[in-house]
């Protein structure tokens, strides 16, 4: 068992035992003082309990050998586990949400007792160390249920606390509070569930590389004896620990087959020993005594809007013809206008050729 694996069981271990101790306290007291607030309290912790089984159970599925149907693994199941954390969390935000509106309905004054606040004030102070513990582990691992555990956890204690503020007011001017209180604090769990499975379904959807990790990939690449430009970068996630990308380098075009062939090895060894990642590499030839012509059309290109840079630039000089790529931002609506506005631009640069553009999206950075 990988340490990772190893960190978020225990972890996830951790939030259960405390969860259901917290839990069973709650009830407890909650039905002694007569306190919805605390009973409903005790209702959300035992959901955190489940999220954590839910946790441990995402990843081990995650963590099963690669088989005929899932040759890649099966790594996204701890984004669908993070994203039923957030259900739970959703459903929990809603049900505070239908009985605070019942207490607001019917308002009845609990009747708290010292040991009462002393017990939700113990339960303040293990959540918020708890959250601390899970979020932290969370990061650590990149794990993006154990996130969401923490930040569920985190709103548990905010939900506590407003216990403690409701007895003080009940204590003080015989008033239930109650309904308003967890109705406010329904409404931020509910938020926090829906921006979590949000995230998750992103992660799950295929979402833009991180850019530091890209630019850090293409970094690494272009360092290579050889290589003029890393270009196309694509990194597709299997998985928090599971990725596999794919590049286009420009190399000179005097370069041998068996000089390239040690050339983009090297550069599968050199990724793969720092980020872990499965790299593809495809070639760009490039006619060096073309380097004039490519910088002024680079340049040229680069002043319209929407056009992020070039690439792929190869010249067939028997017929006169041109093959490149052209990067474009996501913003740009009509594909025709550009490309018929820069295949003009570029026959000012190279006069008598045909020109054959491509254009390319920015996929990571």
């Amino acid at each position: 068992m990988q340490t990772r694996e190893k960190a978020i069981m225990r972890t996830g271990a951790v939030g259960i035992g405390v969860n259901v101790a917290l839990s069973t306290m709650k009830a407890i007291f909650g039905f002694i003082a007569g306190s919805v607030a605390i009973i409903m309290d005790a209702v959300n912790n035992l959901t955190d309990a489940l999220s954590s089984v839910i946790t441990i159970l995402g990843v081990k599925l995650a963590k099963k050998k690669p088989d005929a149907k899932h040759p890649y693994g099966h790594g996204r199941v701890e984004y669908f586990s993070a994203m039923i954390v957030a259900v739970i969390v959703i459903t929990a935000g809603i049900s505070a949400l239908v009985e605070a509106i019942k207490s607001m309905i019917k308002p009845s004054v609990p009747d708290y007792s010292v040991i009462t606040f002393v017990m939700i004030a113990v339960a303040v102070v293990a959540k918020i160390v708890l959250s601390f513990y899970v979020k932290r582990m969370g990061n650590l691992y990149n794990s993006d249920a154990l996130i969401a555990s923490g930040k569920d956890a985190a709103f548990d204690a905010l939900l506590s606390s407003s216990t403690i503020l409701a007895g003080i007011v009940a204590i003080a001017f015989k008033v239930s509070i109650e309904g308003y209180v967890g109705a406010l604090i329904s409404f931020f769990i509910t938020k926090a569930g829906i921006e979590m499975l949000f995230s998750s379904a992103s992660d799950v959807l295929g979402k833009r590389a991180n850019s530091e990790t890209a630019r850090a990939i293409k970094e690494c690449v272009g360092e290579i004896d050889g290589v003029l430009g890393v270009y196309d970068l694509l990194i597709h996630n299997y998985g928090p620990e599971s990725a596999i990308a794919s590049v286009h380098v420009e190399i000179p075009s005097t370069l041998s087959a068996n000089e390239i062939h040690v050339l983009t090895r090297k550069a599968q060894e050199k990724v793969f020993e720092k980020f872990h990642i499965f790299l593809t590499v495809g070639i760009y030839s490039i006619d060096q005594s073309y380097a004039n012509e490519i910088k002024k059309i680079n340049e040229s290109a680069c002043s319209h809007e929407g056009v992020l840079g070039t690439h792929g630039f190869y010249v067939n000089e028997e017929k006169k013809t041109v093959f490149m790529d052209v990067v474009i931002d996501f913003t740009v609506k009509n594909k025709k206008e550009l490309l018929s506005e820069l295949i003009a631009s570029f026959a000012e640069i190279l006069p008598g050729y045909s020109f054959f553009i491509n254009f390319d999206a920015n996929y990571t950075d």
